[in-house]
């Protein structure tokens, strides 16, 4: 197989606060990226709004665990395949979620070491949102650029894989895939926000919002989101 190239995040939107992505694709591929965090739980959406939905979800499970004792500590691993919950006291896979089902990975603008994404249970066609925490915020943002390049991998796979098939094979893949992809709905007050061209990249789109406002009792003056359809 031809060395896969990626877009750097730069590419993906004029507003991406970064120029490089964290890992080499291989690792994502033959390997995976592993995360520490506190699983804070997940909740049913009922209604999906996007990172609406993520960032609601964020502050209700922030309120519901404030005083609990002991908050699970997991693994996360991510790969272009998806992303694997570990225990991380006994290395017990949890729970294992496909890339294709994730969707609007963000950060909790409230607290910038939460965040989480959104599954959809393909049996049920339920949403669920999976929400966790961090010790650094840094920590968190590098969680959330490691899922947008997964999808970044998963995609150019796609690619590649279309590449070498027959022409009609290829194109009736790609037309299933468009008429199955979600579509993104606005959200208000996104001042500052690009979307991947849609008709260009069938598998998925990252969309990055960055919030200029100052905050003193943030580490971090800008806040990102990364918000993945």
């Amino acid at each position: 197989e031809s060395k896969l190239t990626l877009r750097p995040p730069s590419l993906a939107a004029p507003y991406a606060p970064v120029q490089n992505w964290q890992h080499q694709p291989e690792k994502l591929i033959f390997e995976s990226c592993g995360y520490e965090a506190n699983y804070l739980g997940s909740m049913l959406i009922k209604d999906l709004r996007g990172t609406e939905s993520t960032q609601d979800a964020c502050a209700k499970m922030r309120k519901s665990t404030e005083h609990m004792k002991k908050i699970p500590t997991i693994i996360l691993s991510i790969t272009y395949k998806g992303v694997k919950f570990i225990d991380a006291s006994n290395k017990n896979v949890i729970a294992e979620h496909e890339i294709r089902n994730i969707s609007c990975a963000a950060q909790d603008p409230e607290d910038l070491c939460t965040f989480a994404y959104i599954t959809k249970d393909l049996q049920t066609s339920h949403h669920y949102c999976h929400v966790f925490s961090t010790v650094d915020v840094n920590l968190t943002y590098e969680i959330i650029l490691t899922l947008g390049q997964a999808f970044e991998v998963a995609y150019q796979l796609a690619l590649q894989a279309q590449r070498a098939k027959p022409l009609g094979a290829a194109a009736g893949e790609m037309i299933e895939t468009k008429s199955s992809k979600p579509v993104p709905k606005p959200r208000a007050g996104m001042r500052k926000s690009a979307v991947l061209d849609q008709d260009s990249q069938s598998h998925a789109s990252v969309s990055w919002v960055v919030d200029p406002k100052q905050d003193s009792k943030r580490t971090l003056s800008t806040k990102y989101e990364t918000t993945i359809f």
